[in-house]
């Protein structure tokens, strides 16, 4: 490699780094509302309803479905202002989304609770785009590392998220809780500052630039790298959400632990999904993505295992403690998978379709959480993960072998 290749490379690898600390940064902000919104919102839609408390998810289920329209209109936005201008339009949503729940709060209105969620779940829609935006915006090489680094950022905002619930949930007493979503305007507003500072390259010029012809979707979306990283993706991300939105009601309402025990809980098992991703990355290039997502599926699978074995405090902060690590490997790796299955100019097209499908099997998984638990309790949640870890783990595992294949 020559002398101006090497400068380059390095510059090329300088500004990445910088466009992945301001995001790490920015992503934790905007992340602090998963903690905040699973701590307490399936209690706080429990408190607003009446005798018929079968629906107390639905506010998490109207975040998650926010979750997958923020997949496609980010999509929208970052096509007319650019990445990081929509990232900012992002932030104004989930700030609005947090006074609107606040106020619901304080009205008692349980379906315009709903709705401040499904605004805050569409800012976190936005917010999941910048996991791409930060590998899309690094060499080659760096890409498993700057997704890692990205949601390492999470370890900011499983601390924050849990300690802004504690420190606000009584600001407005007696109406509980509505302080916590006052608090998702500030938080909102720090990440705007950070967007504004970002230098993201446009890649769909260089692309224009190169001569390249991007290929139509369906032939991308049907490749088994694209369909295996997206199934253990979805695999991760909707037995995490379905086994995270139902423990707060399984240890108030099913077993009579504290909400500050369920708060810490939720605190170590977002501890546990953001930690590992300081090294996640490192054991990517060592061992290979396909590996790593395996070893997901396998922790997941221990974590049916702890939360089957009983009900006491340690069964459920240590299942979801293993729950965190299992998601973490899981979908980091897959998220990793998908995004070497596409080039640079196609990118928007690839993750606004495989978001849309993840969040959509997501919000399913919020919504189902409650009901399962109502009606079967939280033993039949845990017995959902042995067939979906199995057929991923197969699908995985196949991938492996003809990566394996290929490359003798």
């Amino acid at each position: 490699m020559s002398a101006g290749a090497v400068e380059g490379l390095e510059r090329e690898l300088s500004a990445a780094r910088r466009n992945v600390f301001l995001l790490t940064f920015a992503q934790a902000l905007l992340a602090s509302s998963g903690p905040i919104v699973f701590s307490i919102g399936a209690l706080a839609g429990y408190n607003l309803l009446g005798e018929d408390k079968s629906l107390a998810t639905a506010p998490l289920t109207g975040f998650n479905i926010g979750v997958a329209l923020g997949a496609v209109f980010v999509a929208i936005a970052a096509r007319l202002l650019g990445r990081a201008h929509g990232f900012i339009v992002g932030a104004l949503v989930g700030a609005s989304g947090g006074l609107i729940a606040a106020i619901a709060l304080f009205r008692g209105d349980f379906w315009l609770f709903a709705l401040g969620f499904v605004l805050v779940g569409i800012s976190s829609g936005f917010a999941q785009k910048i996991r791409f935006a930060a590998a899309d915006a690094s060499p080659s090489f760096y890409k498993p590392r700057a997704i890692s680094w990205i949601l390492a950022g999470g370890v900011i905002s499983a601390v924050l998220g849990p300690q802004v619930v504690i420190l606000t949930k009584d600001l407005f007493e007696p109406v509980l809780f509505a302080g916590a979503f006052v608090a998702l305007a500030p938080l909102c507003g720090l990440a705007i500052v950070l967007f504004l500072m970002l230098r993201l390259p446009d890649h769909k010029a260089a692309g224009a630039a190169s001569g390249e012809v991007a290929r139509p979707l369906k032939e991308i979306v049907l490749t088994q790298r694209f369909l295996t990283g997206m199934v253990c993706g979805i695999s991760s991300y909707a037995l995490m959400t379905f086994m995270m939105t139902g423990a707060p009601l399984a240890m108030v309402i099913g077993c009579g632990f504290s909400p500050e025990m369920a708060t810490l809980g939720i605190q170590w098992h977002v501890l546990a999904m953001f930690g590992p991703s300081f090294f996640t990355g490192m054991l990517i290039q060592r061992l290979g993505t396909e590996k790593v997502v395996a070893a997901g599926l396998l922790i997941l699978m221990a974590c049916a295992t702890v939360a089957h074995a009983g009900i006491a405090l340690w069964n459920f902060w240590g299942a979801l403690i293993l729950l965190g690590i299992g998601w973490n490997f899981g979908f980091i790796g897959a998220t990793a998978i998908v995004a070497s299955s596409y080039r640079p100019h196609e990118a928007d097209k690839v993750q606004g379709f495989h978001d849309i499908i993840l969040f959509g099997a997501v919000a399913l998984a919020s919504f189902s959480s409650g009901k399962v638990f109502n009606a079967y309790g939280w033993q039949a949640i845990n017995l959902m993960f042995w067939p979906i870890t199995g057929i991923s783990l197969v699908l995985v595992l196949l991938l492996l072998l003809r990566s394996r294949r290929a490359a003798v």
